[in-house]
Order: C-alpha cells, then sequence, then structure tokens
C-alpha cells in the first residue's frame, strides 16, 4: 500500500513538474510569436509608410504635371485669342482701307462723271453747230446742182442746134455704128477660130491617139495601210507578245509601225503608213517566228539584217526595172531611187507602176511623132524621181527630181522634161509636153489615184518631220492612223525632266501648227544602253 502510495506520490510530482516546464516553454513560444508578430508589424507599417510616402509622391508630381498641362492649354487658348484678335484687327483695318479706297475711287469717278458730262455739253454744242453749218451747206449744193442742171440743158439745146440732131437721134446713130462694127469683129474673129481648127486638125488626130493609149492602160491595185501576218497556229502570238508586251513594243519602236493582236484566228495585223516599214517588219516577224527565239535583243539583230536585205532589194528592183524597159547608163543613185519607187504611192496609186507606165506611153507618142523614143522613155520613168528623195528640201518634187537629174549628168531634155512636167519651169523641148500628158493620162484613168490616201500619208509624214525637228530626237514614227506619235529621244542629251518637257513642246507646236482630226498622243521613249565588247 505504501507503495502505491508512493507511486502516487511519485505520479503527481512528476505531472506537476512537467506542467511546470511545458508552462515555461509555451511562455517563451509565446514570447518569440509575439516578438515575430511585432517585428512583421513594424516592417508592415514601415512599408505602409513608403508606400503612402510614394503615392504622395505621384500624387504631387500628377498635381504638378496637371498644372502644367493647364498652364500651357492657358497659355496656348491666349495665345489664339491673341492670334484671332490680331487677325479681326488685321481684317479691320484692310476693311477700312477697302472702304477708304471704295471712297477715293467713287470720288474720281464722279469727278470723271462731271468732266464727261461737260465733254458731253461741250459736244452737243458743236453738233448743234455743225448741223446748222450742214444745213447751209446742203442748201448751196442744191442751188449749185439747179444752176448745174440749167447749164446742162442750155450746153444739150446748143449741141443739138449746132448738129441738127436731138440727142435721142444721135443716141441711135452711135449704137447702130457699134452694132455694125461688132458683127465685123465677130465674123473676123470665126474666120480665124476655122483656120486654127484646120490646122489643128493633125493634134487633134494625136489626141485621138492619146486616148486609144489611155483605153489599153492596166490598172493597179491601190496600196493600203494595212499589211495581214498569217501564223500558223495562236499559241505564237504569247512569244510575240511576249513577258508584258517587252517584245512588241521593242518591235514597234524598232520599225515604227503599230503591230495589233487581236482576236483575228492565226493572224497579227501591221499598221503603218509607210510600205517601207510594213515590209521590214512583217518580213522581220517572219524571221522570228521561224527561228523561234523571239526577245528584244534578237529583234533588234533581226530588224537590222532586214533592213539591210530591203536595200539590196530596192537596189534590185530598180535594176530590174530599167532592164524591163531597156534603159541604159542610168546612174547607180537613180537606179536606187527607181527602186525605192516600188514603196511610195502617189494619191493610192503605186509610184513604181506608175512611172513604168509613162515611161511606156512616153515612148509610144514620141515614136508615133517621129522623136527620141528612148529619151522620151528616160524622162518617163524618171519624172517623179523627186517624190522619192530621202531629204526634204521643201521644194516641189519636180524641181527636186530636175536637179537630181542635172546632179547625174542626164541628157538636158531629160531634165527638163522632169523639172516641167507640172509647170514649175518653162518647157524647152518636145519631150516635156508627152512626159506631162503621158504623166496626166495615167494618173487621170477612174480608180488610178486616190487623192484622200496620199493626203493622209502627208499629214503623217508633216507630223513626223514636226517632231523630228526638235534637238535631241533620234526617231519619230507616227502610229495608230496619226492618232499617236512616238518619239525616241537620245539617253545622253535629254534627260528625264526634258523628256516630260519635250512632250509638251511637241503637243503645243502641233496643235499650232497642223490641222487634224480628234487628239494626238504623244509619247517620248528615253531608253539608257552601255555597250562593251569581251575581247
Amino acid at each position: 500500500m505504501e507503495i502505491l502510495i508512493y507511486a502516487l506520490l511519485a505520479l503527481l510530482i512528476g505531472v506537476g513538474i512537467g506542467v511546470a516546464v511545458d508552462r515555461s516553454m509555451f511562455k517563451k513560444v509565446l514570447d518569440r510569436q509575439e516578438a515575430e508578430a511585432q517585428e512583421k508589424t513594424r516592417l508592415i507599417i514601415k512599408e505602409a509608410e513608403i508606400k503612402a510616402d510614394n503615392i504622395k509622391q505621384e500624387a504631387e508630381n500628377q498635381k504638378q504635371n496637371k498644372l502644367l498641362e493647364a498652364k500651357e492649354k492657358y497659355l496656348k487658348m491666349k495665345a489664339e485669342v491673341e492670334e484671332d484678335s490680331n487677325k479681326r484687327k488685321q481684317q479691320f483695318i484692310q476693311n477700312e482701307n477697302k472702304l477708304k479706297q471704295r471712297e477715293q475711287q467713287f470720288t474720281q469717278k464722279e469727278q470723271a462723271h462731271n468732266k464727261a458730262l461737260e465733254q458731253i455739253k461741250r459736244k452737243e454744242g458743236e453738233i448743234d453747230a455743225l448741223k446748222e453749218s450742214l444745213t447751209e451747206q446742203n442748201e448751196l449744193v442744191a442751188k449749185k446742182r439747179e444752176e448745174a442742171e440749167k447749164y446742162r440743158s442750155q450746153q444739150v439745146a446748143s449741141l443739138e442746134k449746132i448738129a441738127g440732131l436731138t440727142a435721142e437721134q444721135a443716141r441711135n446713130q452711135l449704137v447702130d455704128a457699134l452694132r455694125n462694127e461688132a458683127q465685123s469683129r465677130a465674123s473676123s474673129y470665126i474666120k480665124d477660130i476655122m483656120d486654127e481648127a484646120k490646122l489643128s486638125a493633125t493634134k487633134a488626130a494625136k489626141k485621138v491617139v492619146i486616148e486609144t493609149i489611155q483605153r489599153t492602160a492596166t490598172e493597179h491595185a491601190i496600196e493600203n495601210c494595212v499589211s495581214v501576218f498569217n501564223l500558223e497556229s495562236d499559241e505564237i502570238k504569247g512569244k510575240i507578245i511576249g513577258r508584258e508586251g517587252r517584245n512588241i513594243r521593242t518591235l514597234e519602236s524598232l520599225t515604227g509601225v503599230e503591230i495589233i493582236v487581236d482576236d483575228t484566228p492565226e493572224a497579227i495585223i501591221i499598221s503603218g503608213f509607210d510600205p517601207v516599214r510594213r515590209e521590214i517588219a512583217r518580213l522581220s516577224l517572219q524571221r522570228l517566228v521561224q527561228d523561234g527565239r523571239i526577245h528584244p535583243a534578237r529583234i533588234e539583230e533581226i530588224v537590222g539584217k532586214t533592213t539591210k536585205n530591203i536595200e539590196d532589194e530596192i537596189v534590185e528592183i530598180g535594176e530590174r526595172t530599167v532592164m524591163d524597159l531597156g534603159i541604159h547608163g542610168l546612174h547607180p543613185e537613180l537606179v536606187k531611187m527607181v527602186g525605192r519607187m516600188r514603196y511610195r504611192s502617189s494619191y493610192g496609186q503605186n509610184l513604181l507602176q506608175h512611172s513604168r507606165e509613162v515611161a511606156k506611153l512616153c515612148a509610144s507618142m514620141a515614136a508615133e511623132l517621129g522623136l527620141n523614143s528612148k529619151l522620151a522613155k528616160r524622162a518617163g520613168l524618171l519624172h517623179d524621181i523627186g517624190k522619192v528623195f530621202p531629204e526634204d528640201l521643201e521644194l516641189p518634187h519636180a524641181i527636186v527630181g530636175m536637179q537630181l537629174a542635172q546632179k547625174y549628168k542626164e541628157n538636158p531634155e531629160v531634165c527638163n522634161a522632169i523639172g516641167a512636167h507640172h509647170d514649175e519651169i518653162e518647157m524647152t523641148s518636145l519631150i516635156s509636153p508627152i512626159v506631162q500628158a503621158c504623166d496626166a493620162i495615167s494618173g487621170a484613168r477612174p480608180g488610178a489615184r486616190r487623192e484622200v490616201m496620199e493626203a493622209y500619208i502627208k499629214r503623217l509624214k508633216d507630223l513626223e518631220a514636226l517632231a523630228v525637228s526638235f534637238t535631241g530626237v533620234n526617231k519619230c514614227y507616227a502610229i495608230q492612223a496619226g492618232r499617236e506619235l512616238r518619239v525616241i529621244v537620245d539617253s545622253d542629251t535629254v534627260t528625264d525632266g526634258q523628256a516630260s518637257q519635250l512632250s509638251f513642246d511637241i503637243s503645243q507646236k502641233i496643235e499650232r501648227d497642223m490641222q487634224y482630226p480628234g487628239q494626238i498622243k504623244v509619247t517620248v521613249i528615253r531608253e539608257m544602253r552601255a555597250v562593251n565588247y569581251a575581247k
């Protein structure tokens, strides 16, 4: 039992000691937590104070910014108000000055009006005086007229008394005398006409021969302004056009024609007033299509070769023509010009065919008249040679042709026939009227010529010549029936800015110097090229 009691006592003592120890430790923990809580509180308060200071500082900064903005707005509004006030003040001063000027003008006009009224009154007085003077002069003239009529009557009476005839009888005698004289002169004139008709009977017979030759003349086709280039398939059109149309633009700029690619199946239309250019474009297209390589550099090469071939063909045509006509000893330059006639038209009539026909007619007529038929044939072939002279001398083509013939030592009779076939100079040879008559015969046939065509071509040539007259222009082509003028300039001479000014100057000169329907588009092309050779 005692042991039990001791055990209980020991238990109670241990429990008391454990409780005491636990209380001590719990107190230490509480104190530590309290200290930590105080430290955290202190830190929180410090952070709150810092944040409060920052918020306060930001608020002050915002306040300052708002004050500055308000001040700026105030200054700006003040400046605007002052500016508006100054403008109103200035406007008021201007209005006041205008009112003063108008007042001065009104005063001046009033003074001028008063002066004009005074002048009008003065003029009215002068007019009244003139009226009175005119009235007196009219009365004086009437008196003089009465005196003159009285004097004339006295003179007529005196003449009738002296002649023993009245004025009516004298008039009738004069009319009878004039009638007899007129009848006598008319009879003499009729007799002269009859004598002249008998003398010109041979000439009338020759005219019948000419009319017979005219009826047997062959008809030639009229030249057009369009050539058609046929294609094997429409797939080639894309190659001809090229990327963004560069191939077709290159070909147009090099040849001076307009190439129309439309919905026409398997065909491309080449439009241009110059047959040589159209032929060069057609042959170049043909070679490019056959070759298959179509690009700007190749196009330029082919066009150059084709141009050279056309020049050779022109010489060949001239030589073949003079050989067919049996003309010998013609200068090579004249032979070349004869070949160029193949690509030239006169009022829509092919110039070479016209000249060949005139040459044959001249030979026949000269043979009928017993003249030198070879000289006549030579003059007939060369009579329009001045139309194909490459330079524009601003002279009639007959005079140009005569000067060319003289330059290349042609017979004087041939030179005179060329120069006189349009009566520019006096005829000194019997061949001259023959050439003139045969030229009229060849051109006067129904359907042989078309003057509208010639006028159209002349207008296009004048348009090109006008543009070429400007400095820096290398080439010029009139396309689209004269509705567009394409001008190619030298890049070394003309800058981009000058190209724009050149386009404007050309358009203004066209408006001043030419007559044309609708409008003409002037396009100036400036291309820069750098060329070197690798050796």
